[in-house]
Parts: C-alpha cells; structure tokens; sequence
C-alpha cells in the first residue's frame, strides 16, 4: 500500500457512524477501490492453533474475515443479510429451521458446495438433516428465534466435507502461508460471488504480535496498516493513525463502520476494507 497520507477515508454505513469516527478524525469520503495489501498485527495466536482450534482474534479475523463464510452474515451496518444461505423460515415455535442455500459456489479446491457440507459443519447445533442438494433443515432442541445471527458467528463457519480441517474455505480469500501462531498470507479470490461487493485488498497478511506494546511500534513504523492495542501512548502525535477503543488503524485504510462497534469487533473487517 501507498504511505501517503490518507485525504479521502471512509464511506460509512449511516450517519450516526459518521459522526462518531468525525470525533478521530476519520470522515466520510470515497468509494471502494480494488487493490493493495492489507496487513494486521493481531494478539491471541498461539503455536497450538489450526483451522479448528484457537480462538484468538488473529484466528477467528483469519476463518472468518477471510477463509470461510457462515450461512448468514451480520453487514457492517449491523443487519442480519444472506450469505451462503439465500433464504431461511421456521416453524412457529423457532424451533425447527429451513435455510435454501446459494448456488454456484465452489470451496478455494475447486470443489462445488452442497448441502452435505452444512450438515458437517453444523451438526452440533442440532439435528442437521439435507433436504436435497439446495437446502438444510436444522431441529433444534429448543426453539430459538435468534437463530439466523447465531450462524453468523466464527464457531459456525462452513467447511468442506471432504478437508474440513485444511484451511479450504468458500471465502473471498484462499491461504497461500499459514505458520501456526506467526502468519497468514492469503489473496483474494477474483471470481466469488462476492466480487464487487467486498474483498477489496488483493491481499491480506495478518502476523501474530504477542505484545500490545510491540504491535504499538509496529504502527508507529508503519510497518503494519492496524492492531488491536491496549496503551496507545506509543502513538500520541501520529495524525496518520487514527486510535480509539484500545485499536489503531492508518488512515491510509478506509472503513465502513457502525456505531458502538470497535475496529477488530467486526472480525470481517480485512474484506470490508479497502486502501485509499
């Protein structure tokens, strides 16, 4: 990415949004363009993670701001919308739920993804029955009309059968470097579904950084465009990097952001962004 400073920085998702990042002295500006490398330095990894294991923010931003995707997605706006599940009802009670589920998407192996894969996926939640190639029913022992967000969350991605615990997801980016605790390298899919409406970086690294004080100076280098931090001492007086709520990002990256939301709160974040 570029290291000028950033004079065009974000399109935000409603006015109240744009009024409180105005307090950092981020503000509302231009589309999004295709491009450029997005680098996170994120705390929470460890040697021990894998695909299946670790729940640190660097893990949860690499399965589910990156490689994987749930049946519905929270936008950046807050609201609940589609996303490998096109339409969902229930049964009165909110107990018992039908998701029809989008066609035309292949996992980053090539491999088309089908309803078997929901049910491996999500057989904890219930009873996860197939109804045909195109859509799942979930029982659930007790009704629950929250449902649809809960699929939302990083524990309810979507894996492929046949390599669930590989790294091979349906997301907007495919790994190219995966070092257990260290880093992600991972490029952007050019031809999701979602092309044009997400994925914007052709790129994204994201490196472990134990230490908050060190992810600090890693910003104040510039060698890394946000982290999530807990003293931002370290950059008092750099007007470039915009700081709140213990998270730092250069203003060279703009963002789509809610109220009442932090920076790594949205962990899809590195596909909602984009360098300006």
């Amino acid at each position: 990415m570029s290291r000028k400073p950033l004079d065009r920085r974000a399109l935000f998702s409603s006015a109240a949004a744009a009024a409180l990042l105005a307090a950092t002295g981020v503000s509302a500006g231009p589309l999004p363009q295709r491009g450029g490398k997005l680098r996170l330095a994120l705390s929470g990894a460890a040697r021990s993670d894998d695909w299946t294991r670790g729940e640190g923010l660097f893990m949860q931003v690499a399965r589910l701001g990156l490689v994987y995707e749930t049946l519905t997605e929270i936008a950046a706006d807050g609201t609940l919308r589609a996303e490998l599940a096109t339409a969902w009802r229930s049964s009165p009670d909110a107990r018992i739920w039908t998701f029809d589920l989008r066609r035309g998407v292949a996992f980053h192996d090539g491999v088309p993804f089908t309803a078997d894969d929901v049910v491996h996926s999500l057989a904890a939640l219930g009873d996860v029955r197939a109804r045909g190639s195109g859509s799942v029913q979930i029982t659930l022992t007790d009704p629950d009309p929250a449902f649809p967000f809960k699929l939302s969350n990083a524990e309810n991605v979507i894996r492929p059968a046949h390599a669930p615990n590989e790294g091979v997801g349906s997301g907007l980016y495919r790994v190219r470097h995966f070092a257990a605790g260290q880093q992600l390298l991972a490029e952007r899919v050019t031809t999701h579904w979602k092309d044009g409406q997400a994925g914007w970086f052709d790129a994204v690294e994201l490196v472990s950084i134990p230490s908050s004080s060190v992810r600090a100076q890693a910003m104040a280098e510039y060698l890394v465009d946000g982290a999530d931090i807990a003293d931002a001492s370290a950059l008092t007086g750099f007007d470039d990097i915009a700081v709140w709520d213990g998270q730092a990002v250069a203003r060279r990256v703009a963002m789509p952001m809610t109220l009442g939301r932090g920076v790594f709160d949205d962990l899809r974040a590195a596909q909602r962004w984009w360098g300006a």
